[in-house]
């Protein structure tokens, strides 16, 4: 099995909402991380970032919610764009595990037609709630008529170990995470926003945009035990920590 990080985008928010202690004029800037997971079995898409459209206007697809996520990516910084560099179409994935549905993480979802979509329940109860564009979820991005399996627990995809799909709430209700093992890599955690930086781990510091900081403090406790036995934790949105990885065709294995 191989693993491929993709780029999702990139984005500009206020630092304050994920470190508040910030000054409210400072900015941040959130690299979106995917990963693209070649198995023999299938190909396995863990997030599927932002949609290509918010380049141009986000207002249009984001409504209310682009005046607080800023899109600063390039026309061919997506997600789709980075499959077809390794030479694969949408109709190549056969799952999309979806970590969450806020629009940086789910945008290009209606492509993957043919591929079962993996969200936890209690992800989709919360997306259809009467107060979920306040919480950030934005129907355009999520509600599309493609094979969604719900999850209500752990998952091993191929009952094999290799990718586990772990629930880990607390930044929404139903996040998702994937336990990766690799050959000769060893175990990641693709984290998506349990961790979306590294400072939340190291410190315990909980962004303002955390659904129940309750549940994500022990979801972070969890990240910590499964990064003690030696799994290497993938964040969200980490500017350093993107810089440091390998993308592209410069595949983990």
């Amino acid at each position: 099995m191989k693993m491929h990080i993709l780029s999702g985008g990139r984005l500009r928010m206020r630092k304050s909402i994920y470190l508040p202690d910030a000054d409210r004029s400072e900015t941040i800037e959130l690299p979106v991380s995917s990963a693209l997971l070649r198995d023999g079995r299938g190909n396995v898409l863990f997030d599927t970032g932002c949609h290509p459209s918010v380049v141009k206007d986000a207002a249009a697809r984001w409504g209310g919610l682009a005046k607080l996520i800023e899109p600063i990516m390039g026309p061919d910084d997506n997600v789709i764009a980075g499959l077809a560099a390794l030479g694969f179409e949408p109709d190549d994935i056969d799952v999309v595990v979806c970590s969450h549905l806020h629009p940086d993480h789910c945008g290009c979802n209606q492509f993957f037609t043919k591929a079962t979509v993996m969200v936890h329940a209690r992800e989709l109860e919360a997306a259809r709630t009467a107060d979920a564009p306040t919480r950030g979820y934005v129907t355009a991005d999520w509600d599309h008529p493609l094979r969604i399996e719900s999850v209500t627990g752990e998952r091993d995809l191929y009952d094999d170990g290799r990718i586990v799909i772990i629930p880990l709430p607390g930044h929404t209700p139903g996040m998702l995470a994937a336990l990766v093992t690799l050959p000769h890599t060893g175990a990641v955690l693709l984290a998506s926003d349990t961790v979306s930086l590294r400072a939340h781990l190291d410190t315990g510091i909980l962004p303002k945009n955390t659904w129940n900081a309750d549940a994500l403090a022990k979801s972070l406790d969890e990240v910590r035990r499964i990064e003690a036995g030696g799994a290497t934790v993938i964040c969200g949105h980490d500017a350093a920590q993107w810089a440091s990885l390998r993308k592209g065709a410069d595949a983990y294995d």
